[in-house]
């Protein structure tokens, strides 16, 4: 269990309170596509992925990137309680899905990058590490039921 000092936590949500999930989550989602490649045999379903305008600009992709940052938003909320939060995306992405397990800490890594675009200085080293902490908490709960 990943423990949260009270300043963490007041910079997690500081940041999170700002994020516009539309925006960042199909940013996020958009961007991992097109630095890693390889992740989008995922996402065979969305159509044109086939230049990294195409990915950035696909409705889907923005949609599914939505997505996933409204459910990082239940992360904010538990972050004493990581791992069962997110039991049972942890067992779709798993059991269903495929989901190779590195492709969470990658996106947790490009959603770093947008917030320091988003938010410039706000994003501190000590609100950074913070952000890191959670995203790495997130990451082992989504491979917790990975077998």
């Amino acid at each position: 269990m990943v423990h949260f000092t009270a300043e963490e936590k007041a910079a997690i949500t500081g940041v999170w309170s700002k994020v516009d999930v539309e925006q960042a989550g199909g940013e996020a989602l958009g961007r991992l596509l097109v630095v890693y490649p390889w992740t989008q045999r995922f996402f065979d379903s969305f159509g044109n992925l086939s230049s990294p305008s195409a990915i950035m600009g696909n409705p889907k992709v923005k949609a599914h990137g939505k997505k996933v940052l409204t459910s990082l938003g239940d992360a904010v909320k538990n972050l004493e309680t990581l791992k069962g939060t997110f039991a049972q995306l942890s067992e779709l992405h798993c059991d269903e899905l495929h989901v190779d397990p590195e492709n969470f800490r990658l996106l947790g890594n490009v959603l770093l990058i947008v917030l320091a675009q988003l938010f410039g200085k706000e994003l501190t080293p000590q609100v950074q590490a913070a952000w890191q902490k959670m995203m790495t908490g997130v990451a082992n709960a989504l491979v917790s039921k990975y077998h």
